[in-house]
């Protein structure tokens, strides 16, 4: 598994121990990581913080754009159609996704974002990366709460 997606996996097991939704994410830059976050609207008390959204937002701040053109997103789960819409406007080059939503996914599952003729960025999509893995900790978090 690549490193990268190997760190989202830890941090969504970081977020369901802090009663988050387990999701995790990395922005790499080449092969460095220059930000991460986890799923974090329960303890901020923000709809918008999804582990993309967080992740997103540091790695603009530490290379001082909004266009992170030449950066990849790692994320545990497929991102939902808010999340799509941000990788679609910062320009990604690439997201690589974990397990897919059925429920509420908004690339390959919903709205599929990046199909829309109104989406003006398309990044490379690759999900299946970790998959058993990050189904596992969903399950389990879902699980414990039904």
């Amino acid at each position: 598994m690549p490193p990268p997606m190997r760190r989202a996996l830890d941090l969504a097991a970081e977020a369901a121990e802090a009663g988050e939704v387990p999701v995790g994410a990395v922005v790499t830059l080449g092969d460095q990581i220059i930000a991460e976050s986890r799923n974090a609207m329960r303890g901020s008390n923000d709809p918008t913080a999804h582990a993309e959204m967080e992740a997103i937002r540091a790695a603009a701040a530490k290379l001082g754009t909004s266009r992170l053109d030449d950066c990849t997103l790692w994320v545990t789960l497929e991102p939902c159609a808010m999340c799509a819409a941000a990788v679609a406007i910062a320009r990604f080059k690439a997201l690589r996704f974990a397990a897919e939503d059925p429920k509420s996914g908004g690339v390959v599952h919903g709205p599929r974002v990046f199909a829309q003729p109104t989406c003006h960025h398309r990044p490379d999509v690759l999900g299946g990366i970790g998959e058993e893995e990050a189904g596992e900790l969903l399950r389990r978090f879902f699980g414990e709460r039904r």
